[in-house]
């Protein structure tokens, strides 16, 4: 039996090395699946514990040179809030311990390079120097201190070394690969050229041992112009600010979650023995009894044993209002209870509250890949060798063209440092990242990073009527006597008649009716021989005070099919006034008395009052919009003609949804439906994408691609304009991305020199390369205030 499980991975820089951990664990047997998120250091992997474990993959992660962090690993069916709340906490520490290590290491880079710099390019700038670092007068000295300077900065960026140099021996170059290559080349060329100095002229000015001949004395000048000292330093320092910038801005995608986390109290008032005794959260097992005060957020999932409050739900289902609770109402763990005490006994705790599980589906979302993402993936594996030749073939082509060694050197350090696989392997999983959490707060869940590229290309968007479009909560709208009612039965009374059979029944219609009568504080009579027909109505014999003789009255009351059995034949005076009901999209129903009819009663569910206006925007922008419904025709037409729809699909059976679905599937057209998550589950799985209304999670998240928690119809608009903001920000990325490659690297290998035109200096090149990954990420940031 197959596992998933999402598996810290440290060690990673680029997207090269992202798509070294996929191939490397994706070959083991037994991997189903793994796929590497660069943005949260993260492998997904689904796998056969039978055949494969975490430890193997472990072990050949470690031999590629990264490191599986296992006592990290989560299931992706989620975990107790704690639990995950302490996972959190511990990679943000390591986070700050990582930025607080490379901001150390900025300082020293930084404090020698500038200086460097000055020293290098002063003549140029017109900056004086004293004699003895001039290096007309002194070229070694001029040497000598720009290699003292030089060398600090070089150990301050030592990481780079650290994982380029193995990865490039271990036939994986990445990143670092191409930056310790362009900073090394940079460094032992200038190095080389100082013993040149030294055993030249410019060596005996210093030592004083002698005369120097002018020939000697130029070549020891030449050499001290042509350093590229202030090249390897400013590129490391340049190219270390910019690693510390992304890492920073990386750090602030995952703000969603921190804040889900935060909902979870860490700990909860346990009623024990009369006493009340505070406990971890994590202690907490279904059964105990809690106590939940004014000011505090429910801990685990429950019911209400005791007392009256208002309870803020709005990280469920978007309502500000507070709910009021008693006895018996069930509780979510995270919601704020704000007004009296409640005690409640938990039900569900650790990784199968609600909370738990949203946070789990937030996190496989975020650590998910979106289709679009594989042109990049497919790129970066073959990028940085890509690179590397390019690079070696542009310093080999100007030196054929008669160029000398110091300006191919020029050539081949720009093309190295100037490529940038971080920006192709941040393009995409950082806006997904930022954009379902983004999403969780708005309430709307994804479940991955398909959904949202998939939500972004719709056709067609097929809509359930009842529960979706409505409220899902018939109601009685018309109570019409009929000429044949004896006259001394008021209205009240046949509503009266109707509610006391109804009550009996259960049925969704007929609780409309006996809802009816308690708002009019109707007494209802007892009802004798009750006896039900499914699918028709209901009948019984009902006693009441205007009967003559105590007789009881025979009652009942259903469809009109049900109406015409009980009274024996045709009843052509019901077809106007039941035609008029159904154009006014209401089920109708018949109470008879004594098998004649004498009232007829209109149950309509009520649609949703947002419904009209977004069904409206949605087809403007575009949008197929269909309505099911298992209702008559002329009842369904009805409904979507109050709500704007001009498309309807009546007596649609729920298992014949799914049907639906596929037969627009088979027109090549993209299929989204809406629909509550539970009889709905076989279209919404069948759906391109299934977005599953309200907030019964458990059906919800197993049947559909997307979760709207606030379970209106504005939060399908939000979901389809979110997966556009999305896409559309990972198109941008993307965009970028390429062209910051493609047109870069050409201009670095000299392309336009070869029309008289400029070269590109290797420190402009490094902090391009640097401002390129820093530039995806705050695009991607931007996600964070959609819909604000």
């Amino acid at each position: 039996m197959e596992t998933q499980q999402r598996i810290p991975v440290r060690g990673m820089t680029c997207a090269a090395c992202s798509a070294r951990v996929e191939r490397v664990v994706g070959k083991m047997p037994g991997i189903a699946q793994a796929s590497v998120n660069l943005a949260s250091e993260e492998l997904l992997v689904r796998f056969d514990p039978a055949r494969v474990t975490p430890e193997r993959m472990a072990e050949s992660v470690t031999a590629a040179g990264f490191t599986l962090v296992l006592d990290e690993a989560g299931g992706t069916d989620g975990a107790a809030v704690t639990d995950a709340a302490d996972r959190w906490e511990k990679r943000s520490r390591e986070q700050r311990e990582r930025l607080e290590s490379m901001r150390r290491d900025l300082i020293p880079a930084f404090a020698f390079a500038l200086p460097l710099l000055l020293l290098s390019m002063g003549e140029m700038a017109g900056l004086p120097l004293p004699h003895f670092l001039d290096p007309h007068y002194s070229p070694l000295t001029f040497a000598l201190v720009q290699t003292l300077l030089c060398l600090p900065v070089l150990l301050a960026g030592r990481r780079f070394y650290l994982s380029g140099v193995p990865a490039l021996f271990r036939g994986s170059p990445n990143m670092d690969s191409l930056v310790s290559l362009g900073t090394g080349a940079a460094f032992i060329y200038s190095l080389w050229s100082t013993v040149e100095i030294a055993l030249s002229g410019g060596g005996a000015q210093l030592f004083g041992s002698g005369p120097v001949d002018a020939e000697s004395w130029r070549f020891a000048m030449s050499k001290a112009m042509d350093l590229y000292y202030e090249s390897a330093a400013v590129l490391m320092a340049l190219v270390s600010l910019g690693k510390y910038l992304e890492m920073r801005s990386r750090a602030r995608t995952s703000d969603a979650i921190k804040g889900l986390l935060d909902l979870a109290p860490e700990s909860a008032i346990v009623l024990l023995n009369g006493e009340q005794v505070r406990r971890p959260v994590a202690d907490i097992v279904a059964g105990d009894i809690l106590l939940v005060r004014p000011g505090d957020r429910v801990p685990v999932d429950g019911v209400v044993l005791e007392g009256v409050s208002g309870v803020d739900e709005s990280m469920l289902t978007g309502e500000s209002l507070p709910v009021t609770k008693t006895p018996g109402d069930s509780l979510a763990g995270g919601t704020l209870n704000s007004q009296g005490a409640l005690t409640m006994r938990a039900e569900r705790v650790g990784a199968d509250t609600v909370l738990a599980r949203i946070v789990a589906l937030v996190q496989d979302a975020q650590g998910s890949k979106a289709p679009i993402a594989n042109l990049a993936d497919r790129i970066s594996r073959y990028f940085v060798p890509t690179v590397m030749a390019v690079a070696l073939a542009a310093a080999l082509f100007w030196l054929a063209r008669g160029e000398s060694a110091a300006f191919s050197l020029r050539i081949l350090i720009a093309v190295l440092v100037i490529a940038c696989p971080c920006a192709l392997g941040l393009a995409t999983p950082t806006s997904i990242m930022v954009g379902t959490g983004r999403g969780a707060q708005l309430g709307v869940l994804v479940k991955d990073g398909g959904a949202l590229e998939a939500a972004s290309q719709l056709d067609v968007l097929i809509f359930d009527k009842t529960g979706t479009l409505t409220l899902g909560k018939p109601a009685l709208t018309d109570l019409k006597p009929l000429p044949e009612a004896p006259g001394y039965f008021a209205k009240d009374d046949l509503l009266r008649f109707a509610a006391a059979l109804e009550v009996v029944s259960g049925h969704p219609l007929g609780l409309a009716v006996v809802a009816a009568a308690k708002e009019r504080g109707l007494t209802l009579p007892s009802v004798e021989d009750f006896s039900s027909v499914p699918g028709k109505g209901v009948r019984g014999q009902v006693r009441h005070q205007m009967r003559h003789n105590g007789a009881a009255l025979a009652v009942s009351i259903g469809s009109p099919a049900f109406a015409r059995e009980q009274a024996g034949g045709e009843l052509p005076s019901l077809e106007s006034p039941l035609d008029a009901l159904a154009d006014q999209g209401k089920t109708a129903l018949v109470l008879l008395l004594d098998a004649r009819p004498v009232a007829l009663l209109g149950v309509a569910d009520q649609p949703r009052p947002e419904a009209p206006a977004v069904l409206a925007r949605l087809q403007e922008r575009g949008l197929r919009v269909l309505m099911l419904s298992g209702d008559a025709k002329r009842t369904a037409e009805a409904v979507a003609a109050t709500l704007g729809i001009r498309e309807v699909m009546a007596e649609v059976l729920p298992q014949d949804k799914e049907a639906v679905v596929a037969s627009f599937q088979s027109q090549g057209l993209k299929v989204g439906m809406v629909g509550d998550g539970v009889n709905d589950a076989p279209a919404l799985a069948r759906a391109d994408v299934g977005l599953a209304m309200g907030s019964g999670i458990d059906v919800a998240v197993e049947a559909g691609d997307m979760v709207l928690m606030h379970g209106d119809l504005l939060s399908v608009e939000t979901a389809l304009e979110l997966s556009r903001a999305v896409m559309r920000n990972i198109r941008q990325n993307l965009f970028w991305a390429f062209a910051y490659n493609v047109l870069g690297i050409p201009v670095a290998a000299g392309l336009l020199h070869l029309w008289g035109g400029p070269t590109l200096s290797p420190m402009l090149a490094g902090g391009a390369m640097a401002l390129s990954s820093i530039s995806v990420v705050s695009n991607a940031l931007r996600l964070r205030f959609f819909g604000k």
